[in-house]
């Protein structure tokens, strides 16, 4: 009989990808996916370390999981991820059940570590210090995968982080930036598309400085001596050519890195969507320049506004950070006033989180009282919906294309879809409509964070059915 695993995922889309990879690869070596722990000879936490509580979720899942173990002969858990890069031989000191650990640059070593330890009396740390230039470790794109889904995919076309924010663990835990072979990346997406995928998103930690370390000999220009960096607007354009390829996502760009000619690619490429990820982290000059954004608020929203100008129907979705070390009730209302003037379709809006080994987590005389940091959250969460309200109402009565997810996790009878610009809508088609489906809504009611809309028609069904998804916490 063959053994069984299950995936656990925290955090954010790298980490959804990387789960992917590890799921492929455990697949290839013969184990078979299951829906739940009882199930399961093998649990693997892929863990994120970017909220305060990511510590504590991870030792309180360890501490069910060495009950779950000990029912058992022969199961095994795997840690891996940013917080197992971070912590190193930590994950093992405070957990000696675990079998193996394992950092981000590892993923391409998951199922060697997990057959090594079957035979190891002591928990397997294996932590690279950096991606492995020379092997598939580089870009576990180039690794099998075990998709969520059978209709989109996550491309990575970067990984790594060059920037030095305060606030932020990633440089630490994903290292220096690398982009990944132009070609490679359009080979990827055109054999996705051969298995009925439609919609990609390319992924990186800081996407659209993308080929800045990569240089391309023009030998269309006969001159071997002439180098040139690839862009990532020509990426874009590129991507969206690839027959079968109706969607083109990307997160995450950093603003200071935001160029003309990629708002130029997503209005000139029709498979590119109308929708721009651009985190603001805070709206006040002085805790931007205390993050090390590298940008001002007045550089910012004129961006934005050149987005806007460029790009018909753009919707815009951001992070937005409260309570960051010495922010003043002067920084918070010139944030409250460039989330007005962005008018945001949505926002991801969160507490500051100290971690450790950040500048930011070092500067504890200068925390803001958690008691006027929620108060401001609370304030600036209905500035953000207020927005998102009005322009989401402002699209009823539009005929809107989705790509259905599936039923509703409210009422099964409602499909769920998205739309280019990425809203959720919720509709009730004649018939039932497979998941990779798209069609058309009429939306009929806007919400802060969805809408709601009547179906119109049918366009066309996916080649490929569903995948059991990779468990998410």
């Amino acid at each position: 009989m063959s053994r069984t695993y299950i995936v656990r995922t925290y955090g954010c889309q790298m980490n959804e990808h990387d789960s992917e990879r590890i799921a492929g690869l455990l697949e290839a070596d013969g184990l078979v996916r299951v829906a739940s722990e009882a199930e399961a000879d093998v649990v693997v936490l892929n863990t994120c370390c970017i909220r305060e509580n990511a510590d504590n979720k991870l030792y309180g899942n360890l501490g069910h999981l060495k009950t779950w173990k000990g029912e058992r002969e022969g199961r095994q858990i795997v840690v891996s991820g940013c917080l197992a890069q971070k912590d190193q031989e930590l994950v093992a000191q405070r957990a000696g059940h675990v079998d193996v650990v394992m950092g981000t640059h590892n993923v391409h070593r998951a199922a060697e570590l997990l057959a090594q330890a079957r035979t190891s009396d002591r928990p397997i740390t294996e932590i690279l210090t950096e991606a492995v230039v020379d092997d598939q470790a580089m870009f576990p794109s180039a690794l099998p995968a075990r998709r969520e889904t059978s209709y989109n995919a996550w491309v990575t076309i970067q990984i790594g982080c060059d920037n030095n924010c305060a606030f932020c663990i990633v440089p630490a835990v994903r290292g220096v930036e690398m982009s990944r072979p132009y070609a490679e990346i359009l080979d990827e997406v055109a054999h996705l598309a051969t298995e009925g995928v439609t919609e990609v998103t390319l992924l990186g930690q800081n996407v659209n400085s993308y080929g800045r370390d990569l240089q391309i000999t023009a030998r269309q220009a006969g001159d071997d001596s002439v180098r040139l960096r690839p862009l990532f607007s020509d990426l874009l354009r590129d991507v969206g050519a690839v027959d079968g390829i109706r969607r083109v996502r990307y997160t995450s760009p950093h603003p200071k890195d935001m160029r003309p000619e990629t708002f130029a690619a997503m209005a000139a490429t029709p498979e590119v969507c109308e929708h721009l990820h651009y985190p603001l982290q805070s709206g006040s000059d002085r805790v931007l320049a205390l993050m090390h954004r590298g940008y001002t608020a007045e550089r910012y929203l004129e961006r934005l506004a050149e987005a806007r100008r460029t790009i018909d129907d753009l919707a815009v979705s951001t992070d937005i950070i409260v309570g960051f070390p010495g922010e003043t009730e002067v920084d918070f209302e010139q944030t409250l006033e460039v989330a007005a003037a962005a008018e945001y379709d949505y926002a991801y809006t969160f507490l500051f989180s100290p971690r450790e080994g950040t500048e930011a987590a070092a500067m504890t005389a200068d925390f803001v009282d958690a008691a006027v940091a929620g108060e401001r959250f609370q304030r600036l969460r209905l500035v953000v919906e207020r927005a998102a309200l009005r322009r989401h109402e402002a699209r009823v009565g539009r005929i809107e294309e989705v790509l259905v997810e599936g039923p509703s996790k409210r009422d099964p009878s409602v499909m769920s879809g998205r739309t280019r610009q990425n809203k959720l809508v919720h509709f009730t088609p004649p018939r039932p409509l497979r998941t990779g489906s798209y069609a058309t809504v009429e939306i009929t009611r806007g919400a802060p964070h969805f809408l709601e809309g009547q179906f119109v028609e049918f366009i066309s069904e996916p080649t490929h059915k569903l995948r059991i998804p990779v468990a998410a916490l």
